[in-house]
């Protein structure tokens, strides 16, 4: 794998990502204290940055320096350099797209087509707004508002994710799960939907398994969740069930 492709991973969500904000002051201020502060995160959330930003790219992008004045601080490695000038570019093209769109006029979807960018195993999106965040201790649990007529979905993560993302209340955010996350459940009844994380729908699509069935769900027209049913529950196209997802196992992520 080349240079370029290796770096190439770290766009994965867009280059307006908080880690790129903490690159690019490290590389300025040449400290990763200084680059948390400017950045308004904390000092491990800053180092957790680099690390993930190098475990994407499987190159060095950050290098310590020893002595000097403030004795020692930081400095981008060349690969660190070259990453923030393909940040610059694509992001300075992106936004060339978008506004050529907007100028238009012609075309509303220039947002939705942005999400089609995110690739992982991930078999829900659901688009959200941050409704809320409660902080406990180093655990956020970050409240997603799907739709109006549905339960919040609620995200379980830790601060410092929290404060990479720099959730807040408002944001558009895109909540992801795996569909092996998603109970599915025959009795509506069974729930109360005035509970976080518990959504009513109707199946369209069931492919039966030898233990379990994999069952869609649509929430609402052009909404839909997947998740998994005991095959001995007998769910069926047409009918009215309940679906119920961990919150420790959703993810939030930036739209592009």
């Amino acid at each position: 794998m080349n240079d370029s492709v290796s770096l190439a991973n770290a766009f994965g969500h867009g280059t307006a990502d908080k880690r790129i904000e903490v690159l690019r002051k490290i590389g300025e201020t040449g400290s990763i204290s200084q680059a948390a502060r400017e950045t308004g995160i904390s000092y491990k959330a800053a180092w957790q940055a680099i690390d993930t930003l190098t475990n994407l790219t499987g190159v060095s992008l950050v290098e310590k320096v020893v002595g000097g004045v403030g004795g020692g601080g930081a400095k981008l490695t060349d690969a660190g350099s070259r990453l923030l000038e393909i940040a610059s570019v694509l992001e300075k093209n992106r936004q060339e797209v978008l506004s050529r769109f907007q100028e238009d006029k012609a075309d509303t979807l220039d947002a939705r087509f942005s999400r089609l960018s995110i690739r992982t195993s991930m078999r829900n999106y659901l688009p959200c707004r941050v409704k809320g965040l409660k902080m406990s201790g180093q655990i956020v649990r970050v409240c997603l508002q799907v739709h109006e007529n549905m339960s919040v979905l609620v995200a379980r993560i830790t601060r410092t994710s929290a404060e990479l993302l720099a959730l807040k209340p408002g944001m558009a955010v895109l909540a992801m799960c795996k569909a092996t996350a998603v109970k599915v459940f025959d009795e509506v009844d069974s729930g109360d939907l005035s509970v976080a994380n518990q959504f009513q729908g109707t199946v369209t699509r069931v492919s039966e398994g030898e233990k379990e069935d994999e069952v869609t769900i649509e929430l609402l027209p052009g909404l839909q969740l997947v998740g998994f049913a005991s095959s001995s529950k007998h769910i069926r196209t047409g009918m009215q069930i309940l679906a119920s997802v961990d919150e420790s196992a959703v993810v939030v992520a930036l739209l592009p």
